[in-house]
């Protein structure tokens, strides 16, 4: 059953990811139809077609790998010159690709005054159409957040008695007591399962970490603990065990003193876990984490090419991997393969794949908008460059300039490509052989 259930969580994560490059191509096509741009192709995935269909001037079609997609709009850059149509490249490599990527583009063209291509359209036309793909990727992820976090809730630890502990063992790793272990001051006090904790030292309690704060802060102090059982009230008087525990940080990491030392403190403990209810979020939450992330994501995007590096550091030297590096679709495919597998209730394995599908969908709409050609930020770039061109003519009364020609960028575009085609077979073979895993 694990391994049906590991194969349906890649699965899912694939159709997932298929479903978010549909998307993300419908958010370019959508517009560029609207603006009367000539569309030829509409696709999802790269490779071999395994399904197409013509729909009037437009191919709509699935191809058989599922890493991207792409639509193919009339004109994306200006005609070549006719001298430049008909000439032979000189220059060598580069210099060929140029013209070859013009000789593409003009077969989009149906003769030189076609009207239906995207680089005549006004500049806030073409950004909207290259906005619209990542745009898409930004949407669904606040709708996958919202569904997650306002339909299915958070977890949240209640003030509500789950169960009691019989002893505090002596040994923190320990789950089972001892004749040796002190009975739990909960199960002294006579708290029970199912009640609720509503006051402490006259304090009223709303929430659990309420509860662990004050248990936590008074080690070997006498506390009165209100409880509601049975639609009535208890009020009930224990001392906190007191015993060593290794200090956190904020990021939940084992804190340290300056000698490197683990940092440890004495807290209180009563032996007492909490109910944990699904809890649900306001409708607005869904848009604030999808912020919150693309916040996260942009902050680290520049640090990519480092990270990927370290990656493969670590895979090539067998160290273990940072659990905050970056994954590829086969990674990610793994971990909900992981998710999907877990020994935990299906409603928690579902939110686990939400969160992990409206994360990647984040990362497509960040990655997307940096400003290089081929990605649509790129796109972006050109668009306004063009504008700014075309404002600076018209305020000092020059002549309107010519079209930018982003052909001549396609030595730059080739550097990207390589670089990014790298970063991706580096991620993939360390998801392969060095996988990060949740568990």
């Amino acid at each position: 059953m694990e391994v049906i259930a590991f194969i349906i969580g890649v699965v899912l994560m694939v159709v997932g990811l298929a479903v978010s490059i549909a998307l993300h191509e419908i958010g370019h096509l959508v517009p560029a139809k609207k603006f009367g741009v000539r569309v030829g192709q509409y696709m999802v995935g790269f490779g071999p077609t395994l399904w197409s269909k013509r729909k009037g001037e437009s191919e709509y079609g699935l191809k058989a790998i599922p890493l991207g997609g792409y639509i193919s709009m009339a004109g994306m850059y200006p005609p070549s010159p006719h001298s430049a149509r008909t000439g032979r490249a000189g220059g060598g490599f580069f210099a060929t690709m140029v013209q070859d990527a013009r000789a593409a583009n003009d077969e989009t063209l149906v003769g030189d005054d076609d009207q239906r291509v995207f680089y005549q359209l006004p500049v806030y036309k073409r950004v909207i159409i290259m906005l619209g793909g990542p745009f898409m990727n930004l949407v669904l992820a606040i709708v996958l957040f919202t569904i997650l976090l306002s339909g299915i809730g958070v977890q949240t630890a209640t003030t509500t008695i789950a169960s009691v502990s019989e002893c505090i063992p002596a040994d923190s790793t320990r789950t089972e007591c001892v004749d040796s272990d002190p009975a739990a001051p909960a199960a002294q006090a006579g708290l029970q399962a199912g009640d609720e904790i509503i006051a402490i030292n006259g304090a009223e309690i709303s929430t659990f970490t309420e509860v662990s704060t004050a248990v936590r802060d008074a080690p070997d102090e006498r506390i009165e603990v209100v409880v509601l059982r049975d639609d009535a009230e208890y009020t009930m008087a224990l001392t906190p065990a007191a015993v060593e525990r290794q200090v956190v940080d904020a990021d939940g990491l084992p804190a340290v003193d300056a000698n490197g030392e683990p940092e440890v403190a004495v807290v209180g403990i009563v032996g007492i876990s909490p109910v944990v209810e699904f809890e649900r979020q306001p409708v607005w939450s869904g848009a604030q984490t999808a912020a919150t992330n693309v916040s996260a994501v942009a902050g680290i995007i520049w640090q990519l090419p480092v990270k990927v590096w370290e990656t493969g550091v670590d895979t090539v030297t067998g160290q273990e991997r940072d659990p905050d590096g970056p994954l590829s679709v086969v990674g990610a495919s793994v971990i909900a393969g992981e998710v999907a597998a877990a020994d935990a209730p299906i409603l928690n394995r579902v939110s686990a794949l939400l969160s992990l599908l409206a994360s990647l969908n984040i990362a497509l709409f960040v990655f997307n908008l940096v400003p290089l050609l081929p990605l649509d930020g790129g796109h972006i770039a050109v668009a306004l460059w063009d504008g700014v061109k075309r404002v600076w003519a018209k305020l000092f009364r020059l002549a309107p300039p010519k079209p930018v020609d982003a052909t001549k960028l396609v030595p730059v575009t080739f550097v990207v490509v390589v670089a990014l085609i790298a970063m991706g077979a580096v991620l993939i073979l360390s998801d392969l052989i060095n996988p990060m895993s949740l568990f």
